[in-house]
């Protein structure tokens, strides 16, 4: 991949995105050609009593950033995520499918949705799933250390989706975003929704017995082993917000019009569980 550019990086320390007024001023201030927003409100059951602060991330920040965009003629790339769908098809899920969030948090991202597309930016919506990196907390590292203490596991195995690693995701945008300046296509021009995701699918259950599987193979010192993970039914880990039981998402839209190939999961989870444990 080809260096697109300077990339100029701001924490929550520097900008807060519940700060509108802040989030005007930055953008004014570097006048980027593209605005990649990877940041969220994603604590999904705290949403469901911080409401606020959630629509205020989520929703008003990603318009906010289009509403600057579109002043400055810039490409906008925003994150949104499966959970703006109730999980009730029976097969992936397609961008033109009807949205109809669960819980505050997918009301608030397709909010943030709805923001964008209004503002009339020339942007790039990326809905994901089950995104994980080496750093920070996540589900790969719960289970290693679940499993580095315990001797028997009990996870989640009636929901589905595809474990994907930041990585991946970083790496389809740069493409996304150099084929975007060649302006190949109408909507690649206009930009619009695409659906990113690793290719395959497992439930959480299965996801957790791989990152075992592969953890020990590669010499982890774990307690427990892939079949000492039992699958429970979801109704036997209550949550505050409701989770979409299916989180598929299709991605044929995404590989055709940019010529991506995305790897099997398992592809990323190796990659995830080789940075972790190095």
């Amino acid at each position: 991949m080809a260096v697109l550019g300077h990339v100029i990086a701001v924490d929550r320390a520097a900008c807060d995105l519940a700060d509108a007024d802040a989030l005007q001023a930055l953008v004014r201030t570097v006048r980027p050609d593209v605005i990649v927003n990877a940041a969220a409100y994603t604590a999904v059951d705290d949403a469901e009593t911080d409401e606020t602060r959630a629509f205020a991330v989520n929703a008003a920040a990603p318009g906010v950033l289009a509403m600057q965009a579109k002043a400055l003629g810039s490409l906008f790339v925003h994150y949104s995520t499966d959970y703006v769908f109730d999980g009730a098809a029976d097969r992936p899920y397609v961008e033109s499918d009807a949205p109809n969030p669960l819980s505050v948090y997918g009301r608030s991202k397709l909010a943030g949705e709805q923001g964008v597309a209004e503002s009339g930016a020339r942007a790039i919506v990326l809905r994901t799933s089950w995104v994980a990196g080496a750093h920070g907390k996540n589900f790969a590292r719960s289970i290693l250390k679940a499993a580095a203490e315990r001797d028997r596991m009990e996870v989640i195995a009636d929901c589905f989706g595809a474990p994907t690693t930041a990585a991946l995701v970083a790496d389809a945008t740069a493409h996304v975003v150099a084929r975007l300046w060649g302006q190949r296509g109408a909507e690649a021009a206009h930009g619009g929704v695409w659906h990113l995701a690793a290719a395959g699918e497992t439930s959480w259950h299965g996801y957790a017995r791989e990152v075992v599987r592969y953890a020990l193979a590669r010499g982890a010192a774990l307690r427990l082993k892939p079949e000492d993970i039992a699958a429970i039914p979801t109704s036997a880990w209550p949550q505050r917000a409701r989770r979409p039981a299916n989180s598929r998402l299709n991605t044929d839209k995404l590989c055709e019009t940019f010529d991506i190939h995305l790897p099997e999961w398992r592809h990323g989870v190796h990659y995830l569980i080789d940075q972790i444990l190095s």
